[in-house]
């Protein structure tokens, strides 16, 4: 009977033993798993992370930096009231976690800045763009890789202002989210062939879509204000992008590789300090805002 041939049930147990997304009764977690290794991993790399996936640990850097980010927003819209649910007001120039040009000594500023927002526009725009991105990423590249590319931007970010804006005020986490964004652009244009085609073009517009409105925002900040308003630099997004583009790109396309043993990291690490010394000199020697 075909019920005891043993070499027919051998042959159905190893079917049984395939991964779901081959038999075609994946639930809702492999499901899921399977997106996230399509948007994130070229298709060489993908079945590593499918025998690996477990969300363990979740995604929880992008998540907490997020709610302090929105936690600290609404102490100043709402516990601080303003005229309206938009913070850019004396309440958060006054603030210790803005940076300030002229209040540089006070160092840690420099990254206090992230959790401070322009206003409703701005933190719905840097929230909703660090996690549609930045769970994804943590879900394949772990928390301590996402944080550290993320707070590379963020101070990447304020020394780029304080160098090439430096009379201008700074707030918001675009530099991190831009150092996300940078990262995962530079994979998905340099893994191009290897993911698929129309896929990529897509992600590749979207995310040329959400940079052109937040610039847009981000230039009316910096150049629409009033007279004598406080004006907003928009420079850390360009220091958190070429945080993302450089230190992100080897973080995120070395899945499954020892990072000490890719010269690539070594030129990026060295490359970047040697920036971040730079500005620090210039901040403490040659700013205008001295």
């Amino acid at each position: 009977m075909e019920d005891n041939d043993p070499e027919q049930g051998t042959r159905l147990g190893d079917n049984g033993n395939r991964p779901n997304q081959r038999n075609g009764n994946e639930g809702c977690f492999e499901k899921f798993q399977n997106t996230v290794s399509k948007w994130m991993l070229p298709e060489t790399l993908r079945s590593k992370y499918l025998e690996r996936a477990n969300c363990r640990p979740p995604p929880i850097f992008i998540i907490l930096i997020s709610i302090a980010e929105l936690a600290v927003f609404i102490y100043y819209a709402v516990w601080k009231p303003q005229k309206q649910w938009v913070t850019l007001d004396e309440g958060i120039w006054k603030s210790p976690l803005t940076y300030d040009p002229y209040k540089r000594e006070e160092a840690w500023r420099f990254v206090s800045y992230m959790f401070i927002h322009a206003g409703v526009e701005h933190i719905v725009g840097n929230l909703l763009m660090q996690l549609v991105l930045g769970i994804p990423l943590e879900l394949v590249h772990k928390g301590h890789e996402v944080g550290a590319v993320y707070m590379a931007g963020v101070l990447a970010g304020s020394l780029a202002s304080s160098i090439f804006d430096p009379l201008s005020a700074l707030v918001g986490a675009s530099g991190g989210v831009y150092a996300l964004m940078g990262g995962y652009f530079m994979n998905a244009v340099v893994n191009f062939r290897e993911m698929i085609p129309l896929l990529g073009v897509f992600r590749i517009l979207v995310i040329i879509l959400m940079v052109g409105v937040d610039f847009g925002f981000a230039f009316y900040r910096r150049f629409g204000s009033p007279e004598g308003g406080i004006q907003v630099s928009f420079v850390a997004h360009f220091g958190g992008i070429l945080a993302g583009m450089t230190i992100g790109y080897v973080f995120f396309s070395a899945y499954s590789q020892k990072l000490l043993k890719d010269p690539r990291f070594w030129m990026c690490i060295v490359g970047y300090f040697a920036c971040l010394i730079f500005a620090v000199f210039f901040n403490i020697f040659l700013s205008p805002a001295s």
